[in-house]
């Protein structure tokens, strides 16, 4: 069988989700900080595995 190691996505979700907190508390919004935080968690966490399946 042939084995490969594959990269691991979910650790920029978990980033952005604790990044997009203090962003959120800049504006004013603490939700909207998280909640934009984890659409860009999942946009790059999904962008590594379409990268990582191509490999």
């Amino acid at each position: 069988m042939n084995s490969r190691t594959t990269r691991a996505g979910g650790c920029f979700l978990m980033i952005c989700i604790l990044a997009g907190f203090p962003l959120g508390l800049a504006i004013g919004n603490p939700m909207k900080g998280i909640l934009i935080g984890t659409g860009a968690g999942i946009a790059i966490a999904v962008l590594t595995w379409l990268v990582d399946r191509r490999r």
